[in-house]
């Protein structure tokens, strides 16, 4: 009767490991959750990262032309500031600073955008400006229809 008493009811300490087992599964659905609304912040942040100023381009019925280098880009915004990129120059600093980003090479091409609020004479000064700088490989951007 001894040995029943310690060996049925209780079952002593192997019993207890057998069920508390340490889980060797890894819950992914908060890392999924995650990665996911990161996904879509980065899908709604990256189109507004392209443009640093932003302009009203004419619209133009001519084609892209084909590209081998990135060009400069000159913006021209509604109230007549010149930007090179996204830093703000006057007129008498634009062709000193374009000769230091692109040192003796004449050629870069230089695109120029301007508002469709700007007088187009303002226009014609940066691009004469540019010209008098001895840079020959200027155009205008305007959006695609």
């Amino acid at each position: 009767m001894g040995a029943s008493v310690t060996g049925g009811g209780r079952g002593g300490g192997g019993g207890r490991r057998s069920r508390y087992r340490p889980m060797a599964e890894i819950n992914v659905t908060p890392f999924v959750d995650v990665m996911l609304v990161l996904l879509v912040v980065f899908m709604v942040a990256a189109p507004l990262l392209t443009a640093g100023v932003q302009v009203d381009l004419p619209k133009a019925q001519a084609k892209p032309l084909p590209q081998d280098s990135k060009p400069l880009e000159i913006t021209i915004d509604h109230e007549g500031a010149i930007f090179i990129v996204e830093t703000e120059i006057g007129l008498d600093e634009l062709v000193p600073r374009l000769t230091a980003i692109a040192g003796n090479n004449k050629d870069t091409r230089i695109y120029v955008r301007g508002d469709t609020k700007l007088d187009y004479g303002q226009v014609m000064q940066v691009i004469g400006a540019i010209n008098a700088g001895g840079f020959t490989r200027v155009a205008l951007i305007a959006d695609q229809n």
